[in-house]
């Protein structure tokens, strides 16, 4: 609630405002049953037509100024809600950037998306309605219950026992309906995170025929969501019933209490009428005010739920001090005993690795599935941070380097080769810093090393070409030596190329490789699973369940270890076959 208390502190004014003029509104809406009263008194029982056209006229212009009380009222809560939430949401994405790549697995994508989205836009609305109705609900029933009282006394009293009874109906209903909407809510995380994994993997579910099941998943947490707002929906659907039946009872002895002074001469038929207005209004606005309590409700634990993301602290913290550069004659990357476990987990993922790699050398790095390959490289850009042990670049701590400073020396390929919606030419220019040439001749170079260039220049455009989100317009092989180019756009100092070629043939390969090596300023790690894809680097790394094999060159390796030989031949002969 405090990081939205702090995004509204923008909209003071706005937030004064809004229920300023919404008052003002049911100020001029309780003068409103006096004036019908006036009408049927003096003008319709009176016979006096002048009255009704004057009476009338200002039952009009209450209306009129009511409007635009209500109009402004509504432009300021919507302001300040959707400013707000606009600035809530800055700042939550924000947050999620600050986040290390722990926290974001432990979060998950699709609980982080829900907070984004679903959770802001009911903070956005909780937010417009307590701006709107908080101050003028009770306003109008406390309001109505005291012109009553203006009105006739003893025909008053019914609002006194009336009030009471309303508040227990909607009050009791409400505090049930409140902690199983948290339910309902957590339950749609649930079915949120379904579709979006179904979405993401709609290939392989398709490719192993697993469509029934995933779909009878579906319906499972589907149905339970379904349930669970039904039981909800079933409990808050009494109070309309229950709450008209109530005013009606109330309104009957309204009636018979007004006819029977009427009858005695103590209270005039317009008066009546006027209670029965003021009986009307105070069923509208409690009614109006438990669906504001409900949502404020629903509005909190979104909020709960958004102040928790962050809440979330990034466990690789920034050096108080950062340095922006480390000694250009200490190793490239170095790892001094070097071990690293994701979180939760029972085995590390890296144990005891000592490495150290001089600038400008091409590392190779290769292993079984689950070796732990990624997880080294992903070490050197501090995606993660080490468990135990020190990362060295430049000789110094990758700890002791702003995050900026860091990175603007790594240029890094994923796995996944990722491209956003755009043209060629933005997706190259995500590869580049502050102070880069950017130029198109700086970006064809990049192409031209990344094997890309003739993908570029056969498409309409050029470097303005459109790509689809994800790359969906393009083959795997384009979208991975794009995304080698992106990251040479950058010219880093460090380049790891993450098992980024696996989609390419033979020969492109082999040319890739060949035009990495004219980068002799640039140190090279190459994660991969062919072996004909590190066997000329200057040293591999060689992984086995998380621990080092073997370090050396191929020949060395293909010598004394047995792993590398083992990864090694069996390719060959497949080949050879």
């Amino acid at each position: 609630m405090k990081q939205l208390l702090t995004h509204l502190r923008a909209y003071r004014r706005d937030c004064i405002l809004a229920p300023l003029f919404k008052m003002l509104e049911a100020i001029f809406e309780l003068f409103v049953p006096l004036v019908v009263a006036a009408i049927i008194d003096r003008g319709i029982e009176g016979e006096q037509t002048a009255v009704i056209w004057q009476m009338g006229g200002i039952l009009v212009a209450l209306g009129l100024i009511g409007l635009a009380c209500s109009v402004t009222a509504q432009y300021f809560a919507a302001r300040a809600a959707v400013g707000s939430a606009a600035s809530l949401r800055h700042a939550l994405f924000a947050h999620i950037q600050s986040l290390s790549y722990t926290e974001l697995d432990q979060i998950g994508t699709a609980t982080l998306i829900t907070r984004m989205t679903a959770d802001v836009n009911q903070v956005q609305s909780g937010v417009n309605l307590v701006l709107r109705l908080f101050l003028r609900s009770p306003f109008i029933v406390f309001g109505a219950m005291i012109m009553a009282f203006t009105v006739d006394l003893p025909s008053a009293l019914v609002f006194v026992v009336t009030i009471p009874a309303l508040s227990v109906v909607v009050f009791g209903i409400m505090c049930w309906s409140i902690p199983r909407l948290g339910q309902v809510q957590s339950g749609l995380d649930r079915v949120l995170g379904s579709t979006r994994e179904n979405l993401l993997g709609a290939r392989v579910i398709r490719a192993f025929g697993r469509e029934d099941a995933e779909r009878e998943a579906f319906d499972d947490r589907n149905r339970a969501l379904t349930a669970l707002q039904l039981k909800v929906g079933r409990v808050s659907a009494l109070m309309n019933p229950l709450t008209y039946v109530i005013v009606n009872l109330a309104v009957i002895a309204l009636v018979q209490t007004g006819a029977l002074r009427v009858d005695n001469g103590m209270l005039t038929q317009g008066q009546v009428v006027a209670l029965y207005n003021y009986m009307s209004q105070i069923l509208v606005e409690l009614i109006k005010l438990a669906n504001l309590i409900i949502t404020v409700n629903k509005s909190l634990a979104c909020a709960g739920r958004i102040n928790a993301v962050f809440g979330v602290r990034s466990s690789m913290p920034i050096a108080e001090r950062p340095a922006e550069s480390g000694d250009p004659q200490a190793p490239a990357v170095e790892f001094r005993g070097v071990s690293f476990a994701y979180a939760g987990a029972a085995e590390p993922s890296l144990a005891q690795l000592d490495l150290s790699v001089p600038r400008g050398q091409t590392v190779g790095i290769i292993g079984g599935t689950g070796s732990g390959k990624t997880t080294l490289v992903n070490l050197i850009p501090r995606f993660y941070d080490a468990t135990a042990g020190e990362v060295r670049i430049d000789g110094r701590n990758v700890r002791d380097y702003a995050t900026a400073a860091l990175r603007h020396k790594i240029g890094v390929v994923p796995q996944k080769a990722m491209l956003f919606a755009g043209t060629v030419r933005d997706n190259l220019l995500w590869g580049a810093h502050e102070g880069d040439a950017t130029d198109d001749a700086a970006l064809w170079r990049a192409l031209e090393l990344a094997q890309a260039r003739e993908i570029v220049e056969k498409k309409a455009g050029g470097l303005d070409a459109y790509i689809a989100q994800n790359g969906r317009n393009l083959s795997g092989g384009q979208r991975q030596r794009l995304t080698i180019a992106r990251a040479l756009v950058g010219r880093p100092d460090i380049l790891i190329l993450d098992d980024s070629a696996s989609a390419l043939d033979y020969a492109t390969d082999a040319a890739l490789r060949q035009s990495l090596r004219t980068l002799t300023d640039t140190t090279t790690f190459i994660v991969s699973q062919r072996a004909a894809s590190v066997r000329h680097a200057d040293q591999i790394v060689v992984l086995e369940d998380g621990e080092v094999a073997g370090i050396g060159t191929h020949d060395s390796l293909l010598r004394d270890c047995p792993t590398y030989a083992e990864i090694y031949y069996s390719q060959f002969e497949k080949e050879e076959k």
